[in-house]
């Protein structure tokens, strides 16, 4: 019994040869099997030349040229980095010379002054909101709130106060802490605050107009180190969803009413899961003045000391 409906007749296929046809993927772009003795540069070559692989090698090799031609290389960080265990990472790349700049929020600033002073952070929200101690700890809003008043007293911005005294008082853990790290090295750590998004906010320490004082000063350093990134300067934005994101455009939207080219720049989005504004705001605004865009999923804790220890690998190489 035939069907009710008609079918179209595919014998009228008008059909064309592969070797004409435009392919996308060729077994030169294919995995390569490794040595088991294989670098770290090695590893890096034998990705496939494919989306996420391609995108990968050509992160590092940007941030790599990026400081070869005296770029500058931006990264814009949310708390989760320092969480992940990630802070000796983000030291040593700062320490050597990669980043040159580095962009935070109130929490990331909160974390990495914890790890700093008593090596320890982020509570357990579970446990502590049922019994009211949430955010509650008085160290770290005085430390953290401390810096703020001294940051408006001194006209200095949020991240250069806290590294400042992170390393007068010689924190126990100082050589783990983004903050101090900058510092000594003197490259500007800028602290973005939403204020009422961060524990230190609930204290009666808590002086909102030093707060954004200092906030907004570090929002103006943060623009002058971006002001150079056209012509091959590197901006990461490292799981921010929304605060840094947001900074960054309207960061962007300045430089280009002063007249910066901006152009041949790169913006990178390394997170999780794509997230709108962080895709939006850093690889295509990015890619609308004249420069070009780059997104990777992935967990920070893999992709983190991967992407450094290709940029350490091939500068390696490179100098060798």
């Amino acid at each position: 019994m035939a069907s009710r409906y008609p079918e179209i007749d595919l014998r009228r296929l008008k059909t064309t040869r592969i070797s004409d046809r435009l392919s996308t993927v060729g077994t030169d772009q294919f995995a390569k099997p490794l040595d088991p003795d294989s670098s770290v540069r090695e590893f890096l070559d034998s990705l496939p030349d494919i989306l996420a692989g391609r995108s990968l090698r050509t992160l590092v090799q940007r941030i790599v040229g990026a400081r070869r031609l005296g770029k500058p290389v931006i990264l814009a960080m949310g708390a989760h980095v320092i969480k992940c265990g990630l802070g000796p990472i983000i030291v040593d790349l700062i320490r050597g010379g990669v980043i040159t700049a580095v962009a935070t929020n109130g929490a990331g600033a909160i974390h990495d002054s914890e790890v700093a002073l008593f090596g320890a952070t982020s509570e357990d929200v579970s446990d502590a909101l049922p019994s009211g101690t949430f955010g509650t700890a008085k160290e770290t809003a005085e430390f953290v709130n401390g810096c703020a008043s001294r940051a408006c007293r001194e006209s200095m911005g949020f991240g250069e106060a806290l590294g400042k005294v992170l390393c007068e008082v010689r924190a126990p853990h100082a050589g783990l802490s983004v903050l101090a790290a900058a510092y000594e090295s003197n490259i500007p750590v800028t602290v973005h605050v939403s204020i009422g998004c961060d524990i230190v906010h609930m204290h009666p320490s808590a002086d909102g107009a030093a707060i954004g004082e200092c906030t907004h000063r570090d929002f103006r350093i943060l623009t002058q180190a971006m002001s150079d990134l056209g012509q091959g300067g590197v901006l990461l934005n490292i799981g921010s969803a929304v605060v840094l994101p947001e900074v960054i455009l309207k960061a962007l939207a300045v430089l280009v009413n002063l007249g910066y080219d901006l152009s041949d720049m790169l913006g990178a989005n390394l997170d999780f899961i794509q997230q709108y504004r962080s895709n939006k705001q850093v690889v295509e605004r990015v890619r609308e003045i004249g420069g070009s865009g780059i997104s990777i999923i992935g967990h920070h804790e893999l992709l983190i000391p991967l992407i450094a220890a290709g940029v350490k690998s091939t500068m390696s190489l490179a100098s060798g």
